[in-house]
């Protein structure tokens, strides 16, 4: 199988780039794909220097940009151009743009590839219908938090015009069966972006590290996180280092800086900035717990499946898909009430305080993790695409004979 991505790749600073680049490492070790066309937001130069040595050829085309009105002919183009047997689309709601046009005009692409003949995937990563425009960052006014929640319907009704929609949370499975009668779609989980070794889950020696990672501003408010470390520190005698790892939301832009000089006076507080990939195995490897300070969730985590690829302890909030995300893979998790500082400060101070609680815990989340390796979530794509490309066959077999 020739098969096309269509998705952002690093070092994109576009949303779902990281998962991309495992996504791609694993279909290219897939014996059943023969070509990967990866139709991308960044050159060939550079995207060729991310892509490791081994694994079947890649056809790098640079032919969409983030907010770009033209990203539906370029696209198109390109895919004419490549000529794959079936495509991907990596996608969440902004994927091409956070102006109204150019991301609707993107989000109509999967419905078009179709048209084209050419069996279309989506792997839907959020839906509208489960995001908290407020706390997301999108607006506080109800009035246009209606307008948006409209032009979200009809947005996933243009999606929905793909062969097959994938889904990381079953409960959006569900969502989009009752609200939109869909019969294209179905579950296929997130995965584990890398699985080293089994690590250790003995700590390096110096503080007890407590991080979190992500891009921050929106639903992931980094006081929080803070504040329950200085409350802790006044109870338990415990050298604490808070690591907040990752960059602002795109919405909320000065974000981190703003948090940094209001919290100048906290002791052991570093922010890293962006992580490059090669760093992210250090920066979990040294952490004693992970933590989700989230007023709100928008969709599967991948910082929880990288948590578990690491053995690591994890502390967050018992809320929406991250609780049900949790659950329904295996994950293990000290939960908080959300909001609440007191209450993350005490799930802190047992995760860090309990020494072996905490690495039942990080072996719970390993064992979870090394149940969904991202090789095993691609092999579920190709399956899904022999089904739908045997489909297309079976109907042109009987559209000759009807013929004849």
């Amino acid at each position: 199988m020739k098969l096309a991505i269509v998705t952002a790749f690093p070092p994109s600073k576009v949303t779902l780039n990281e998962y991309a680049y495992y996504l791609v490492k694993a279909f290219r070790a897939n014996q059943e794909v023969s070509e990967l066309v990866l139709l991308t937001d960044v050159s060939s130069e550079i995207a060729n220097t991310h892509l490791d040595v081994e694994g079947c050829q890649v056809t790098v085309k640079s032919c969409w940009s983030f907010n770009s009105y033209s990203n539906i002919v370029t696209v198109v183009r390109a895919l004419k151009e490549t000529k794959p047997d079936a495509v991907l689309f990596n996608l969440q709601f902004m994927k091409f743009g956070d102006k109204k046009i150019p991301a609707a005009l993107g989000l109509a692409l999967p419905g078009i590839c179709k048209l084209m003949g050419l069996p279309t995937v989506v792997l839907l990563h959020n839906i509208m219908e489960q995001v908290d425009l407020n706390e997301a960052g999108f607006t506080a006014n109800k009035f246009l938090q209606r307008a948006y929640n409209f032009i979200g319907t009809q947005l996933t009704k243009m999606i929905l015009k793909a062969d097959f929609v994938a889904l990381t949370i079953s409960k959006y499975v569900s969502i989009l069966q009752e609200k939109y009668t869909a019969s294209n779609v179905g579950l296929i989980p997130h995965g584990t972006l890398e699985l080293p070794a089994e690590p250790s889950y003995e700590l390096p020696a110096g503080p007890l590290r407590v991080m979190t990672f992500g891009k921050f501003g929106t639903y992931k408010k980094v006081e929080m996180l803070i504040e329950a470390v200085e409350h802790l520190r006044k109870v338990v005698d415990l050298d604490i280092e808070i690591v907040v790892a990752g960059t602002d939301n795109p919405n909320v832009k000065g974000y981190l800086d703003g948090v940094q000089k209001r919290y100048a006076h906290v002791k052991q507080l570093v922010f890293t900035g962006y992580v490059a990939e090669e760093d992210v195995p250090k920066l979990f490897e040294e952490s004693s717990v992970v933590v989700f300070p989230y007023t709100s969730t928008t969709g599967s985590s991948g910082v929880l499946h990288q948590a578990g690829s690491y053995g690591k302890a994890v502390v967050m909030p018992d809320l929406g898909d991250l609780g049900i995300l949790s659950r329904e893979e295996g994950y293990e998790a000290r939960f908080f009430e959300p909001n609440n500082v007191k209450d993350l400060a005490k799930a802190l101070s047992e995760v860090l305080v309990d020494q072996n609680y905490r690495t039942r815990m990080g072996q719970a989340n390993y064992k979870a993790a090394t149940a969904l390796p991202m090789d095993a979530i691609a092999q579920k794509y190709i399956e899904v695409f022999k089904q739908i490309i045997s489909r297309k066959e079976q109907k042109a077999s009987n559209d000759l004979i009807i013929v004849r």
